[in-house]
């Protein structure tokens, strides 16, 4: 009976295939590369690469195409501060900035609508209410639109702390692009 269980245990066992990840990328002199690494790969290249998943059964990558790479010295500023710490203290801000940017625009067109169709009205053809009722909303967007500049301000300001920061720590500028 126990062999009835082993036997297809190790038929098992024994015919799984070992899968291993490859990654190929061209470089500019057309040079076709290959590695296991991925954090190997030049990040000029990373945008391309293709994945390749070879079988200890299958086709393995050719040797003579491929290409030793230098690892590349993860850059750093003065602090030992690199790129992942710049553009993680920048981006919430810039999504900040754009979110208030398009806040801002949204309110200003239902401004300027409102007050075109304010000014289009006569003053007669209103009640006093609906005239009140006009300008408290006009009022409104006018406060709305305030409050969004304020947070394009706002957001401003600390990106341009941020360059002021990363400049003294000579980091490299496109770290916060």
């Amino acid at each position: 009976m126990r062999w009835f269980v082993l036997i297809p245990l190790m038929i098992l066992l024994t015919s799984t295939l070992q899968a291993h990840t490859f990654y190929k990328w061209v470089d500019e002199k057309g040079t076709v590369n290959y590695t296991d690494d991925y954090n190997s790969i030049p990040p000029a290249y990373r945008d391309q690469v293709e994945i390749e998943w070879v079988h200890e059964e299958g086709p393995t990558p050719p040797i003579q195409k491929m290409t030793p790479q230098k690892r590349e010295e993860t850059k750093t500023d003065i602090y030992g501060l690199g790129e992942t710490y710049w553009r993680g203290k920048v981006r919430p801000w810039k999504e900040f900035l754009k979110t208030a940017e398009t806040n801002y625009e949204r309110a200003h067109q239902k401004f300027m609508g409102k007050a075109m169709e304010f000014s289009k009205k006569r003053f007669g053809s209103w009640s006093r209410t609906q005239y009140k009722m006009n300008i408290i909303e006009l009022d409104k967007l006018k406060q709305e639109m305030i409050k969004y500049a304020d947070q394009i301000a706002e957001a401003k300001e600390a990106l341009e702390k941020i360059s002021k920061e990363a400049r003294e720590a000579k980091a490299n500028p496109e770290w916060l692009e």
